[in-house]
């Protein structure tokens, strides 16, 4: 057991899909894993583990921002050994054009967090891990899913006023703004994890002349695509990662 988590060693499996939402890890575990098994429950971060694709993976809800991300992932990276961890959560886009359910594969993240302030002589850059990577992206190709691959922002704050300078963000190039993943691929780093956020819009982001946002949804694709879309490429990943 560690501080947050009451699972076992050895019941959390060396592959995990994280994601926020405690009833999707149940959605996800009921549908998609064999012989899934409860692990932990306490604080309502329900961990799954069982089967995929004859593979021992589990799933995990660890709520939302990057101080809960930051909590689980280390104890999962440094306490229960998880060697590779598949992100599967949502977000804003800011690319025109962007519809319901077409993928962020996060390359590295920008952020407006100050969790890694004062702890290097300079600022550290979080990037995915290009292994899972790239097989995220074949893995897409494959699933008809419509990928984008990039730089994200990841903000402490989602609701925001015209202080927030988001066009900054589009000029530069950022593809969406999430919440979780600089604490996510920050720790991968430290405890020589591999990571890969996958974030499917739900949400397009607009700011006006005054730099007010405006979130609208997102248009549906043709055909539709949904949440599931998005776990599938998750645990495909996750267990087609090499450990």
């Amino acid at each position: 057991m560690s501080m947050h988590i009451d699972a076992k060693m050895g019941e959390i499996a060396e592959r995990i899909v994280l994601v926020g939402d405690p009833f999707r890890a149940k959605h996800i575990a009921e549908t998609y894993l064999e012989d899934a098994v409860l692990v932990n429950e306490k604080r309502a971060a329900f961990c799954y583990t069982g089967t995929y694709n004859n593979v021992r993976i589990s799933v995990m809800a660890v709520g939302m921002g990057n101080p809960s991300m930051l909590i689980y992932s280390t104890e999962l990276f440094r306490d229960y050994g998880v060697k590779i961890a598949v992100r599967a959560g949502t977000s804003g886009g800011y690319v025109p054009g962007m519809k319901m359910f077409d993928i962020v594969l996060a390359q590295a993240t920008s952020t407006t967090s100050g969790i890694n302030d004062n702890r290097f002589n300079g600022y550290f850059a979080p990037i995915a891990d290009f292994g899972l990577l790239c097989t995220a992206n074949e893995i897409a190709k494959q699933l008809g899913v419509k990928t984008y691959t990039g730089n994200v922002i990841c903000n402490d704050r989602i609701y925001r006023d015209g202080s927030y300078k988001s066009k900054m963000w589009q000029q530069y190039g950022m593809l969406a703004s999430e919440m979780e993943g600089t604490a996510f691929y920050t720790a991968a780093a430290e405890f020589g994890a591999k990571a890969l956020m996958a974030i499917g819009i739900i949400l397009n982001i607009t700011a006006d002349e005054e730099g007010f946002e405006h979130f609208t949804d997102a248009p549906e694709n043709d055909p539709a695509k949904t949440i599931d879309d998005l776990i599938k490429l998750a645990l495909l990943t996750a267990v087609t990662g090499r450990l």
